[in-house]
């Protein structure tokens, strides 16, 4: 069952109620009603028209960052129109085809989505599964989609909580790298009491079982529930499945995972498995958050 979360206040209207994703193989249509917010103009139309900078178009379109973009254009990794491109400054058109290091880069889309998901768990943070799992994109509207939205980040298979999918490559690019980092905040159920040993050894930093050095991590222990033990954990760093790995080696077992904020956008009340479009306010808020200017 779904628990409300008691650390952030809810922030928009959900788009579907349903608790389960549906598989877009077995539905006719989404019988959600529309989005409030609407897909956003990406501030390059203009750009598109009159031609946008190589080093602009590599860095929207989600490869790597501007300076990493550079980098690349000058040690000659990047190819436009099947000739290799040495200036940063160049001019790209909507039909220039564009590589970077082999790599043919998608056309940079007119409008960005920013998307807010409650994940379930027992769902993939892939737009395809091989085994044929239920997937974050299974759980969008139709309208959603079209703009082919992908997660940033991951929330692993048994996890549940906040997730943002977006278009917007700089975006994505951006949250992900150690530069940018956003804290992570969790609602952790765990079985029986902590020792305080435990959460001191959280609090100074520990290092997992596989050598990884890890940097402090904010923990509030809450009052037990039902002989559990509640707590909200916030994380300084990108480590996959850090909190599990921790509490392993802790010897603690999780019963229940999930995200509640990342950065500047808290999940609030959304109900599992629904998904919302994110407010003008709280994309400002994560590009600021992410040092883009538009």
């Amino acid at each position: 069952m779904h628990a409300k979360s008691s650390f952030h206040s809810h922030d928009g209207r959900s788009q579907r109620r349903s608790s389960r994703p549906v598989s877009r193989s077995h539905q006719g249509g989404h019988s959600s009603p529309a989005p409030r917010n609407k897909p956003v103009p990406s501030g390059l139309e203009d750009d598109l028209q009159d031609g946008v900078r190589l080093n602009k178009f590599i860095a929207a379109s989600g490869y790597c960052s501007r300076r990493k973009a550079d980098e690349l254009i000058f040690a000659g990794a990047v190819q436009v129109n099947g000739i290799v491109e040495h200036s940063p400054g160049r001019r790209i058109l909507a039909d220039d085809v564009i590589q970077v290091e082999g790599q043919r880069l998608a056309a940079l889309p007119t409008s960005f989505s920013y998307i807010m998901l409650h994940k379930p768990i027992q769902v993939m943070c892939t737009a395809h599964d091989p085994q044929g799992r239920p997937t974050v994109l299974d759980c969008l509207t139709a309208e959603m989609r079209r703009n082919r939205v992908y997660p940033i980040g991951r929330l692993d298979y048994f996890s549940e909580g906040l997730l943002l999918l977006t278009n917007d490559g700089e975006l994505a690019q951006r949250l992900i790298h150690p530069r940018h980092h956003q804290p992570k905040t969790y609602d952790v159920l765990v079985r029986g009491t902590v020792p305080a040993s435990a959460l001191a050894t959280m609090r100074r930093g520990m290092t997992l079982a596989e050598g990884e050095q890890l940097r402090p991590v904010e923990v509030e222990s809450r009052l037990p529930a039902n002989g559990h033990t509640r707590l909200r954990m916030v994380l300084h760093q990108g480590v996959n499945r850090q909190i599990r790995r921790m509490c392993r080696d802790l010897g603690l077992t999780i019963l229940r995972l999930k995200r509640i904020s990342l950065g500047p956008i808290g999940l609030g009340d959304l109900p599992v498995g629904s998904c919302r479009f994110l407010s003008a306010a709280e994309i400002a808020a994560l590009l600021q958050a992410a040092e883009i200017r538009r």
